[in-house]
Parts: structure tokens; C-alpha cells; sequence
């Protein structure tokens, strides 16, 4: 690609409110030893972005400013870095890759998965944050398995969806925690009962409770005495049977996800598409509290 070429980006260049979010116009990166250039087909909004740029996670996270948005990708090849194998020019991937709010971004070969191919490529965008998150929540550390009774708290947001689907192929018994709003989707992906959270106290006798949303300290700490294991992703939770994690990317993860996906194991829930030029307004919408789901942003 030549050097010359510009492309569109969703940075900040300060923290603030959502509307020190711009659109730039800055030079097409240029894949070096080991990466390549992905032309971005859709990135996801994620709720902690929103945390991001206002200045939230400094100290948690290395940014440097300008800085573009971003976590989610899917997209294509489109130039190969010196030395790359197994990936051709054309070929769709997916990735958790910092800054994939753009036209395109570059990324280590090896930290990308092939798409899945039943859905469409836009959608895939949903699944490398929430999805990873999810896996590492139910997997890696609650280690669920048949037989046990789940109890997911957040099971309407964009991981907590993932999170009810893959609980289920475990074996498990799920109970999910939804507004109204979510009921639908949940009881759709699975849940074997559905808690009404806004009206009905959360029932206690669990193998594993997953926190998976941000509620306020106290009412995390009483998830401590409703499970024997406590895996949050949200809230920290200061307990002995309570452990808190951030997802990471694990490509090999990320296959595993998009071979269910195609053998119509593991269902992408999608909420709203829009352009990204709607980025701002989808923050301002997140902080008050009126987005759920898995929303996709189309460069």
C-alpha cells in the first residue's frame, strides 16, 4: 500500500467527556516483521472504552495520546509483513487489537484467528473482548462444568451473553439475572431460569456465581454468599471463594469460539450496527445507562 495513503480514525487526544472523540485523518500503518495490515470491516463498542477516555484507566492501561479507539476487529488481509505464514492476502480474521476503531490496524499475525464464515463478517466483531471474556470466566477460572448450578449476574450484556451459551455447552444449570430489556435474548441463548433482578432477590446455593456486571461494591460483596466460587469481571469482590480477572487475548481461544459458531454451537447476538462517525453518541448513550448488547461500528 503506498506510503502516502491516509485513512479514518476514531482518537482522542485528551480525556474527557465523549466529545473529545474526533475523526482524523492519519496515515495508513505500514505492517512491519510478523504483523499484518487488516482492513477493518466493523470494531465493537465496548462499555470500558467509555471508562477509557475519560481517563478512567489511567494507570491500568498504557496509552499514549492521540490515541485511536478500539479493541474488537474483524476484517481481511490486506498486506502481509516480512515472514508471515498461514495467513494470505483476502483472508478474514478476527483479533483482539488496540486501535482497530479505523479503517485499518496492524497486528501480530499470531494474535489473530480466522473468522467464522456462517455469520456475517461484520458481526464477528462481537465476539474477540466479550467472547474472550467470557470463555476465560466460565473455562479458565470458574472451571464450570455438568451438573453444576450457574448463577451469571449481567447475563444481557455483551458478555454475559456469551457467557450463558457457553456455561450451557459446559453442562451447567444457568440461572441468569436480566431486566426485562434482556429477558428475551437470554431465555433465547439458553438460561434455565431468568431472575428479574430489579424486582426479585438473587437466589443463593451456588456452585459459581459470575459477576459480569459493574454494580456498586456492596451489592458485589453479597454475591460473595450466594455460590462456593465467585469469578467476577467487573466489581472486585474482597472474599476468600472470590477471584477478579481481566480478560486476555488468546487467539487459540478465539478458534475455538469461531468453530462453534460454525457448527451453530454458539449463536453471535447482535444489538444495533452503526457507523463509527456514531461513536460519540453511543458513549453518551452507555453512560446513561441506554445501550445492552453487543453494538457494531462500521468505518
Amino acid at each position: 500500500m503506498s506510503t502516502s495513503a491516509t485513512m479514518r480514525a476514531a482518537r482522542i487526544h485528551e480525556y474527557g467527556e465523549a466529545s473529545v472523540i474526533r475523526h482524523d485523518d492519519i496515515p495508513v500503518p505500514s505492517p512491519g516483521p510478523g504483523e499484518v495490515l487488516v482492513r477493518v470491516i466493523a470494531t465493537s463498542f465496548n462499555p470500558s472504552e467509555v471508562g477509557l477516555r475519560a481517563g478512567f484507566l489511567q494507570g491500568l492501561l498504557e496509552v499514549t495520546l492521540p490515541y485511536t479507539l478500539g479493541w474488537d476487529v474483524s476484517g481481511t488481509v490486506a498486506e502481509l509483513g516480512a515472514g508471515v505464514t498461514g495467513l494470505a492476502v483476502g483472508d478474514g480474521v478476527i483479533g483482539l487489537v488496540a486501535g482497530s476503531a479505523a479503517e485499518y490496524v496492524v497486528a501480530p499475525a499470531a494474535e489473530l484467528a480466522r473468522a467464522p464464515h456462517t455469520i456475517p463478517p461484520a458481526h464477528a466483531a462481537a465476539i474477540p473482548v466479550a467472547g474472550l471474556t467470557a470463555w476465560q470466566a466460565v473455562f479458565d477460572h470458574a472451571r464450570i462444568g455438568a451438573g453444576q448450578r450457574v448463577l451469571i449476574n449481567g447475563a444481557g450484556g455483551g458478555i454475559g451473553l456469551f457467557a450463558v451459551q457457553l456455561a450451557k455447552h459446559a453442562g451447567a444449570t444457568v440461572i441468569a439475572t436480566a431486566s426485562p430489556r434482556s429477558t428475551e435474548a437470554v431465555r433465547r441463548l439458553g438460561a434455565d431460569e431468568i431472575v428479574d433482578y430489579t424486582t426479585t432477590p438473587l437466589p443463593g446455593d451456588m456452585d459459581v456465581v459470575l459477576n459480569l456486571a459493574a454494580v456498586p461494591p456492596e451489592q458485589a460483596a453479597a454475591l460473595a454468599h450466594l455460590g462456593r466460587v465467585v469469578v467476577t469481571v467487573a466489581t472486585p469482590i474482597d472474599a476468600p471463594n472470590a477471584h477478579h480477572f481481566v480478560g486476555t487475548n488468546e487467539p487459540d481461544q478465539l478458534t475455538a469460539m469461531a468453530e462453534l459458531i460454525d457448527k451453530g454451537e454458539l449463536v453471535v447476538e447482535i444489538a444495533e450496527t452503526h457507523p463509527l462517525t456514531h461513536v460519540a453518541e453511543i458513549h453518551r448513550r452507555a453512560e446513561a445507562g441506554r445501550t445492552r448488547g453487543k453494538i457494531i461500528l462500521l468505518p
